[in-house]
């Protein structure tokens, strides 16, 4: 079947098997190896990207139910070269260790401070629920949401400015 989509602001016009996944479609037909299979059955949230504005794991998505739609993954996030201010705030407070998460934890944290500017560290968590880090413990991850949000300081040690 004939799909046409939007990847980071370019067209893309493929045949793509009726059973193809759109995590498959970006990988393997796009070549963005950004996103990641972690579990392949939605739960892990590696493969999260954005579709028409919301976060979807794309390992659960058909291709073709794609079709027609706006499509954003990790790699649109830096704007010529440049880190996003997010993407800065996870280098800054050690969010990443092995990097295979961080993909979709990026993803989901934009989505999350688009619907929460000033997110509270449970609001935090329960954006952040569906996407599974096994290395960094998530508190690094919620203090780079925290400060990409200003609510973080660095006088002596990490505080959340929200107490």
């Amino acid at each position: 079947m004939k799909i046409r989509l939007t990847v980071n602001s370019q067209v893309y016009e493929r045949d793509v098997a009726e059973n193809r996944t759109l995590l498959r479609f970006i990988r393997e037909d796009v070549g963005l190896t950004g996103t990641k299979e972690g579990c392949g059955a939605g739960e892990c949230g590696a493969c999260t990207v954005y579709m028409n504005g919301k976060t979807v794991n794309s390992c659960m998505v058909l291709a073709v139910e794609a079709d027609g739609a706006a499509i954003e993954t990790i790699e649109g996030e830096a704007v010529d070269g440049m880190l996003s201010k997010l993407q800065e705030a996870f280098d800054r407070n050690h969010a990443v260790q092995c990097g295979f998460c961080t993909p979709g934890m990026l993803i989901s944290a934009k989505e999350l401070i688009h619907n929460h500017p000033k997110p509270t560290v449970e609001q935090i968590k329960e954006g952040l629920e569906g996407n599974l880090c096994r290395c960094t413990g998530y508190q690094q991850i919620i203090e780079a949401v925290l400060d990409t949000t200003g609510q973080l300081t660095r006088k002596e040690g990490l505080e959340y400015a929200g107490k």
